[in-house]
């Protein structure tokens, strides 16, 4: 059993936040693979269904997103899920919008949501940091993440969510090279490759002396003979 988290804030006035990217994620993943309707639980939305097999919940935080922790760790209590089976959703920063990468452990580098999941479970979960790009200065980060997607980022931002769902086979099954890989050719689809150019047009064979019509008359066939 594997528990995925999307971390954002609840309310419909946050939903296109760049903060609930992780919320976007796992509401893709709910939709396109037929799992059940959200449920009140946990401080939380969540809703089971069914990735190649292995039975994974999804888990959305409703305590805001510097108490997401709380919820959490009623969920994995619940279910008695290993920390290694936990993979959190979240926006990143300090990547450039449209890179994702996937890491196991490690600190929460000032994100409320991971610092409360810390506090509340430890940092042996695993993580999907989903690039969302910095403001430039550390001081605007709180307005910047808070702020909705812009129209600049819809395409980028639908193709990434796309991945995540194409590869969420894969990552409930521990592969995240897969899952990494169904994400990047949403991203980066490979180029169509280039059309074959035309071969050049052949220049035909000169004719061949057998085949060139011999136009003299028999007299200078006669003299070309004995000369």
């Amino acid at each position: 059993m594997k528990l995925f988290v999307g971390l954002g804030n609840p309310g419909a006035k946050y939903a296109q936040n760049r903060h609930n990217i992780g919320f976007m994620a796992v509401d893709r993943i709910a939709g396109d693979h037929g799992f059940g309707p959200w449920r009140s639980k946990f401080q939380g939305a969540v809703s089971e269904g069914q990735l190649d097999g292995e039975k994974v919940i999804l888990l959305k935080p409703e305590t805001f997103m510097n108490r997401s922790g709380q919820s959490v760790q009623e969920a994995i209590r619940f279910y008695k899920i290993d920390l290694s089976d936990v993979i959190v959703f979240h926006d990143e920063i300090d990547l450039a919008p449209g890179k994702l990468r996937v890491k196991q452990g490690g600190g929460h580098a000032g994100h409320n949501g991971l610092r409360s999941l810390h506090a509340h479970i430890g940092d042996a979960y695993g993580r999907i940091r989903m690039g969302v790009g910095h403001p430039g200065h550390k001081d605007a980060v709180a307005v910047y993440v808070l702020k909705d997607f812009s129209k600049a980022d819809t395409e980028w931002l639908d193709d990434m969510l796309r991945g995540i769902s194409d590869g969420a086979p894969a990552l409930a099954k521990g592969d995240t090279g897969r899952f990494q890989n169904a994400v990047a050719l949403r991203l980066n689809p490979p180029r169509s490759s280039a059309k074959k150019a035309p071969e050049p047009e052949r220049t035909p064979d000169p004719p061949k002396a057998a085949d060139t019509k011999d136009t003299r008359s028999p007299l200078q066939r006669l003299i070309e003979k004995f000369r």
